[in-house]
């Protein structure tokens, strides 16, 4: 089979297998309405009502939309004026990439490599990093001040059917080559990641779907072997960890490494570099110890913070790109609560 083949079933793979839990996902949601049951912690916000309409109104403009816009035309001003792509070099990036070829190759000899992957870096970090960084910033002080009582599942998307728009809208947009695919998929989407660069981001949205049904069960389990006082140290280790060591790994990689580690992963081209490696540890565990600092929590987290960042940085360097967030927020997740029942 040729690469130009696999990549192909690589890419409907993906979009059947999200296609597939989604409508899962979108019978469990209509059950509920029909039969108006509680779906317990895991389902919250079955029900829609006026509040719930207007909320996921104005989250998806503001956040999806407007926010989806604005990057997609950062990222095109950068690759115009920085990396020097031509017109029709630029508008073979924003399409699908899947119903022509795209000479990932080709865009590679004329243009500066290390370029592109700092560009693909700010497209993606960028709107990831400014959303994130603000709402955990907000669940922290919230977690810390006693007021957020989900305080391991704060982070996760608010009810069944925030997951469920946000899945149709990327599985919508899979394909567009036109307004719709550049707001969803313009400003995330890697050029390096060639003909399975929606593949790739399709994969991380799914599997983040995915984590909730780990980590709430989890993080209600955990309660029972942590002292509130903790909660938001617990936080800290599970979700600002990984986030800040996955974020640094990239940035770092793209700005200063020498992408010379091979690794296997959804993407054309997949290499890591060993700045970026000890960027993720370090970035992990400096989290890990202002947790324990701020906290004034015992020696015995210390040991915690070591394995928590080794595991981040195992499974940021090994796990298949496109597969890492899920792998790394849900090693954290076990890890954290082995330790509540070892030592609480």
């Amino acid at each position: 089979m040729s690469p130009v083949e696999k990549h192909n079933r690589t890419v409907q793979r993906i979009y059947l297998g999200s296609l597939t839990f989604t409508s899962v996902l979108t019978l469990i949601w209509i059950f509920f309405v029909i039969t108006k049951l509680d779906g317990g912690l895991l389902f919250t916000g079955c029900q829609i009502d006026q509040d719930t309409l207007k909320r996921i109104a104005v989250a998806f403009t503001i956040i999806v939309i407007l926010y989806g816009w604005f990057w997609y035309r950062v990222r095109l001003f950068l690759l115009r004026r920085v990396v020097g792509l031509s017109e029709q070099e630029i508008k073979s990036v924003f399409e699908s990439r899947m119903d022509r070829p795209f000479d990932l190759s080709a865009i590679l000899a004329r243009h500066s490599e290390r370029r592109i992957r700092i560009i693909d870096m700010i497209g993606r970090r960028g709107r990831a990093l400014t959303l994130a960084a603000g709402y955990n910033v907000y669940v922290y002080f919230r977690i810390s001040a006693g007021l957020e009582p989900r305080f391991l599942t704060a982070a996760l998307v608010d009810g069944l059917v925030d997951a469920i728009l946000l899945s149709w809208l990327y599985l919508s947009a899979y394909h567009s080559n036109g307004l719709l695919g550049r707001v969803v998929y313009g400003g995330p989407t890697r050029i390096m990641d060639g003909t399975l660069a929606r593949a790739n981001l399709l994969s991380i949205v799914t599997l983040w779907n995915c984590f909730k049904f780990i980590m709430v069960p989890l993080g209600t389990q955990m309660t029972a072997h942590f002292p509130p006082q903790t909660y938001a140290a617990l936080f800290g280790f599970i979700w600002v960890s990984y986030q800040i060591s996955d974020t640094l790994a990239e940035i770092v990689g793209s700005l200063l490494g020498k992408q010379k580690l091979r690794v296997w992963g959804i993407g054309e081209v997949n290499r890591k570099s060993i700045a970026g490696t000890w960027a993720c540890f370090l970035g992990s565990f400096c989290t890990c110890l202002f947790m324990i600092y701020v906290h004034g929590l015992p020696l015995t987290w210390l040991g915690l913070a070591v394995v928590v960042s080794i595991s981040n940085t195992f499974f940021e360097l090994f796990s298949p790109r496109g597969t890492d967030d899920f792998t790394m927020a849900t090693a954290n997740g076990l890890l954290c609560w082995a330790f509540g029942v070892l030592i609480y």
